[in-house]
């Protein structure tokens, strides 16, 4: 059964393209599917839609440009087929997008990115810097130097970690199946599809298989382990079908698919990450005017602070106390500690003298912090 458009409610998507999607089994690049993509892509945009790709392919395509034979092969050997590939792949990307006149960016990302604070912080204001400026963000394991023992291991997961670093409101998981089934469907032909997943329970999980592509890692499995992730994070999740030509346009014509519902919302979600998982590292005592700008969602800068306690490092979790020492906001740290004391009660000239114009003014941004006591969270940079 059609169903309405799948992408209408959304304004950030994040998409995940697998290796088998993009290279067949020749290791050649499916350039008119590719082509075909991109043109979504634009059509998306022209919504003012903004979109992230989290793109495999680079050692499947290195793999070929390397002549490395079609068996498993050693961490080196895919290191080195990554390492060649990964141009390859950028290159590819930045044709096909080119031709509708948009520019790409390429982030190699291993687990420490989305994982440290500083990193996450670094990483997020990037992929938003390239979004605010109209390009598209293309995102990928750093296979080349990443070992097995650190490395994602798929890169949905590696999506989902993405999509809720910069808050995308879906996860689109482009895939050769159109969504979840009670039983893999080509082992079960009595298999039901399932439209909509409201919680991922353990009765979930246990409908999930194994891989079954040429080139996939992952399969059913971690596609639902992709999917707690991010609707634990506030982000839905959809798994649909890639195989087909243009298949962001058949998402957005009702194509089937399976939704996966966020848990909370994403305000929810990342209160609730910043209030309630991270350890506050010292505070920052402001006066009455930067207590009252908190509260119309401004950023905290140095000017408004009055006192900075305890040692921190940028991305550290922070509390914002007012003049009476009462916490009234939390976030993340902008600077670290020793910068901090360097330029509270300066206005931003002065700040952008001592630290140079390389440094973010803001103590804590808008984006990275939320008000104690209230329903709000970071105000939102859309």
């Amino acid at each position: 059964m059609m169903r309405a458009n799948a992408l209408a409610s959304y304004r950030r998507l994040t998409i995940k393209i697998g290796s088998a999607l993009l290279v067949d089994k020749q290791g050649a690049l499916r350039a008119a599917w590719l082509a075909d993509l991109a043109a979504d892509i634009a059509a998306l945009k022209a919504q003012a839609i903004e979109v992230v790709i989290v793109s495999s392919g680079a050692i499947a395509l290195g793999r070929g440009l390397l002549g490395l034979s079609a068996t498993a092969l050693t961490l080196e050997q895919s290191q080195a087929a990554a390492s060649a590939g990964q141009i390859a792949l950028s290159q590819a990307w930045a044709q096909a997008l080119g031709a509708h006149d948009i520019v790409t960016g390429q982030i190699l990302i291993t687990p420490n990115i989305t994982e440290e604070r500083r990193y996450y912080l670094n990483a997020r204001t990037t992929i938003a810097t390239l979004l605010g400026l109209g390009a598209v963000p293309i995102i990928n394991e750093n296979d080349s130097v990443a070992t097995a023992e650190i490395r994602y291991g798929d890169n949905d997961r590696l999506s989902a970690r993405v999509a809720t670093m910069i808050e995308a409101d879906c996860l689109v998981l482009l895939s050769d199946i159109d969504g979840l089934y009670t039983a893999p469907p080509a082992a079960n032909p009595d298999a039901t599809h399932l439209p909509d997943v409201h919680a991922i329970t353990p009765a979930i999980e246990a409908m999930a298989g194994g891989a079954a592509s040429h080139l996939s890692r992952g399969g059913m499995t971690t596609k639902v382990e992709a999917g707690k992730i991010a609707t634990q994070a506030g982000t839905a999740m959809i798994i649909a079908k890639g195989t087909q030509n243009h298949p962001l346009a058949a998402l957005a014509e009702g194509a089937r698919h399976t939704l996966f519902h966020p848990a909370s919302s994403r305000a929810q979600a990342r209160k609730r990450w910043i209030m309630g998982t991270l350890a506050v590292s010292g505070t920052l005592q402001v006066d009455a005017g930067a207590a009252r700008a908190l509260q119309t969602g401004k950023s905290l800068l140095p000017v408004g602070v009055t006192k900075v306690s305890g040692q921190f490092e940028r991305g550290d979790a922070i509390g914002v106390l007012n003049p009476d020492g009462v916490e009234i906001a939390r976030g993340l740290a902008g600077l670290d500690s020793q910068e901090a004391l360097l330029v509270m009660g300066k206005h931003s000239d002065t700040v952008l003298e001592l630290l140079g114009a390389s440094n973010r003014a803001a103590l804590i941004h808008r984006d990275n912090m939320v008000l104690v006591g209230t329903q709000e969270d970071s105000h939102e940079p859309r």
